[in-house]
């Protein structure tokens, strides 16, 4: 092999190195793929839909109310959930709604009344709340399987629906508001 060929060569491999380190780093720091499974999130997000979900403002924010995140269920199960509540919060999920410091949230993404009601419960310190908005169909901090969530255990805030592509959209987080 000539010398040219061989530079040629290495700069190919230092390049694909390069991309290859960049896409880590994207993706343990700034944004990741994240594919929903199940219909505990309908109707704002179905079975089968791909969606990028952003690492970045955790890092200096907890989450709030309203957010749509991802978190890490098991070792090998992420979940995706609606943030109801923070630390020091009392929840209380009756059969006309869900009540947040005894004031009711504001929720049009839901599709039908509560079946079962729960608590009230004080949301631990470092933990937020969270259910699913097809809330009759979904594993969340109601089920002792997945309780309260902690903030390390947070991934991320999903941020956009990719795939299908007949269904891209950017993920509203403005709901979830209280009455007054």
């Amino acid at each position: 092999m000539r010398e040219s060929e061989k530079n040629n060569l290495w700069e190919w491999i230092k390049s694909i190195l390069v991309a290859v380190l960049l896409a880590l780093l994207i993706r343990a720091f700034i944004v990741e793929v994240f594919l929903v499974e199940g219909r505990s999130m309908l109707p704002t997000l179905d079975d089968g839909e791909r969606l990028l979900v952003s690492k970045i403002q955790y890092y200096y924010r907890k989450p709030e109310i309203g957010e749509i995140v991802v978190f890490k269920a098991t070792e090998n199960k992420d979940y995706i959930k609606r943030v109801i509540a923070g630390a020091g919060d009392e929840v209380l999920v009756d059969r006309d709604g869900v009540y947040v410091n005894g004031r009711k949230l504001v929720e049009p993404y839901i599709t039908e009344e509560h079946k079962e009601p729960y608590g009230p419960v004080i949301v631990p310190e470092d933990t937020v709340f969270v259910l699913g908005d097809n809330r009759n169909n979904s594993l969340d901090s109601r089920n002792p399987y997945v309780g309260f969530v902690s903030l390390d255990r947070i991934k991320g805030k999903a941020m956009f629906v990719f795939w299908p592509i007949k269904r891209m959209r950017l993920l509203s987080h403005g709901e979830g508001k209280l009455h007054d």
